[in-house]
């Protein structure tokens, strides 16, 4: 099957509200439950077992005793001086690994990596009693090094049974070079601009990409492909995860994410990030954002409406694609989606030396965009839909449901309420908010609604906020904070990984970037009766998460070894990075690997291969690939990067959501 074929077969699985899954969740492949709407209250329950499995987790190997995995895990980057530190030590119980076997020794050590001084000692502390997690197949002791501040490399060391976790470091900048990585993945994804070997790579240099005849500059309506008079130029862009298509709704999303991770911490973003635009008077990441407002505003009509997508032709490297490029009609919800990416991005770029006129612009744009949208509250369209005879454009969904557009027009009014002042938003919004989940489940707040809670908080926080509303939403949140799956799970430890989620599924990484965010708004809008330190505490150990406080002792970024990381990413889902290619499938095997810093999906209970394996194609295999099949949660994840038949996508596939979730939440642990 080529690489176009699986392309147009994939579906992004959407598993939180329409207003919220550009932002937070983007699968992007495989066949999903089509049974969850995007306005479903929660994601199905995950699977969990054990099955044994020959398949290794990753091509790396961590330092260990044991066979399949490692027993003592850490952030690989590290820890902030002031931050909790805390390893866990595990002894597999369920799972592929739940041949291993490891008994913690009595007395753990930090040890200066330099100086080989150990600065810390103490005892292991027993997760639950001994208790196994069900969660990770797990047992797991805790070794709390919190009391170590000094900056350095270090290690930790069981002394009886000789075994060490991987190297970190201790300082204030440890995140800092690890978050350019993060921001440099917006290059790489960007379409229709030559990708240098002096600022790429040399081993991720490519032509510019989707700029042939009919591509990206003469894209043509997707129901009239012969009428040369639907052309319109919607090149530039990124593409938008594994595939190369771009969705407007979601677009708009990673934009409002990468603005509110600007705005929030406007100081730390430096111009050295080594993209085309580095170097000028502005941060790369304003550049960065820049470059993806430049595409939403491309897809915008005179009347203010949004076109829905572009959808794009697919080879490895991109500039070896030479099919077509399609678009779709306007549609409500990317047209409010964008409203308020075009609002934030005016007060932003606005408040800039030199790009003042350009966030004019952008404010009459979004305002365009809202006045449309009023005029046309229910304009739908399905792209890759027999209903819209749509099949083969795009991959995804991108159309949402009442829901969603409702999540969208909130947050828009929110945003366009900052930058105007003018009442119609500040009005729309008082009458609606309520019907917010957030009210609507009693004050339940949800890593899968983080984009709409986020723009309630944001409006809760605005000196002209009507103040009855501001109170309800502050206290809203904060008692939704202080529930079972998050302060109450966090101060119960129980996840013993520490970083609880209620559920793991496609995008779980998104989901524990969202979570770890959630706990560092109560810190920026000062909520609850915790202070500001135990709330961001709390949120760093997301990050730790991500960095390889897991079961697997897994960086779930790629190619992460040159800046310290252990055990990264090897391979993942994507058309350029393609399984069997000699220079991008494989960090280990191929002439290059990915690129660093993509953030994967994670693990996905949910997994399975397709329907109709092993006797539908001979590349199925004789056994579903497990892991990730059939493993507790949070070891149903493998480095792999197969396509159809066995369908890697909704495990290991990148996505742009996860990446600016992800970019969001780190950038609040730098300084």
């Amino acid at each position: 099957m080529n690489t176009a074929d699986t392309t147009n077969k994939r579906r992004k699985f959407l598993l939180a509200t329409g207003a919220l899954i550009p932002m937070s969740l983007i699968g992007c492949g495989g066949s999903s439950p089509a049974s969850l709407p995007a306005s479903a209250a929660a994601p199905p329950a995950p699977a969990s077992g054990s099955q044994a499995a020959s398949r290794a987790l990753s091509k790396s190997s961590p330092a260990s005793t044991m066979t399949l995995g490692p027993a003592i895990v850490v952030d690989q980057f590290g820890y902030l001086p002031a931050h909790d530190k805390i390893a866990v030590v595990r002894n597999p119980q369920t799972g592929f690994d739940a041949a291993d076997s490891f008994a913690p020794g009595a007395v753990y050590e930090v040890v200066n990596a330099v100086t080989n001084v150990v600065v810390f000692s103490g005892a292991p502390l027993a997760w639950n009693g001994g208790a196994t997690d069900a969660s990770s197949g797990d047992q797991a002791w805790h070794v709390d090094f919190s009391t170590v501040t000094a900056p350095g490399q270090y290690f930790i060391r069981d002394t009886q049974g000789n075994v060490t976790s991987p190297a970190f470091r201790i300082a204030a900048d440890v995140y800092k070079p690890v978050l350019r990585a993060a921001v440099r993945y917006f290059y790489y994804q960007r379409a229709g601009i030559a990708k240098t070997a002096a600022l790429a790579g040399a081993g991720w240099a490519d032509a510019a990409s989707h700029l042939g005849p009919l591509q990206d500059k003469h894209a043509r309506l997707f129901s009239a492909p012969g009428d040369a008079s639907t052309e319109r130029d919607v090149s530039g862009g990124w593409y938008d995860a594994g595939d190369y298509n771009k969705y407007t709704r979601w677009h708009a999303g990673y934009l409002i994410d990468l603005l509110h991770a600007f705005a929030d911490n406007p100081g730390i973003w430096g111009k050295d990030y080594n993209i085309p635009e580095s170097g000028n008077q502005h941060p790369d990441l304003l550049d960065e954002i820049k470059w993806g407002m430049d595409w939403l505003i491309k897809m915008q009509e005179t009347s203010g409406a949004m076109l829905s997508i572009a959808g794009l032709a697919h080879a490895s490297p991109p500039s070896a694609a030479t099919g077509r490029t399609l678009y779709g009609p306007p549609n409500t919800s990317a047209t409010l989606a964008a409203a308020g990416a075009f609002a934030l991005g005016a007060k932003v770029f606005g408040a800039r030396a030199g790009l003042s006129s350009y966030g004019a612009g952008l404010k009459a744009r979004a305002e365009r965009a809202w006045n449309w949208a009023v005029a046309n509250p229910n304009v739908l369209f399905k792209n890759n839909d027999a209903e819209y005879n749509s099949q083969g454009l795009g991959a995804g969904q991108q159309e949402t449901d009442d829901y969603g557009r409702l999540g969208h027009k909130l947050a828009a009014a929110v945003y366009l309420y900052q930058l105007t002042g003018k009442a119609v938003y500040n009005n729309f919004f008082n009458a609606q908010y309520r019907n917010a989940h957030l009210f609507v489940w009693y004050n339940y707040a949800s890593p899968f609604e983080g984009a709409l809670q986020q723009a309630l908080l944001h409006y809760a926080s605005l000196s002209t906020a009507t103040p009855a509303t501001a109170a309800a939403i502050r206290t809203a949140y904060a008692t939704g904070m202080n529930g079972t799956d998050h302060w109450a799970a966090m101060s119960g430890k129980t996840d013993p990984y520490l970083a609880h989620l209620q559920v793991y599924t496609w995008g779980s990484n998104a989901i524990k970037s969202h979570e770890g965010t959630m706990f560092a708004a109560l810190a920026r809008y000062g909520l609850g009766t915790r202070p500001a330190a135990a709330n961001m505490n709390a949120a760093s150990h997301y990050i730790h998460y991500l960095h390889g406080v897991n079961p697997l002792g897994k960086v779930y970024l790629s190619n992460m070894g040159t800046l310290g990381a252990e055990n990264s990413v090897d391979q993942f889902y994507h058309t350029w990075f393609a399984h069997g290619s000699a220079k991008w499938d494989s960090v280990k095997d191929s002439t290059f690997g990915p690129p660093p810093g993509f953030l994967v999906g994670g693990p996905n209970p949910s997994y399975n291969w397709e329907n109709g394996c092993p006797g539908l194609h001979p590349g199925c295999g004789t056994a579903v690939p497990a892991p990730p099949f059939g493993q507790p949660p949070q070891k149903s994840y493998l480095d792999f990067n197969d396509s159809w038949p066995l369908n890697s996508w909704s495990v290991t596939e990148n996505a742009n959501g996860y990446q600016s979730a992800y970019i969001r939440l780190l950038s609040r642990f730098v300084s």
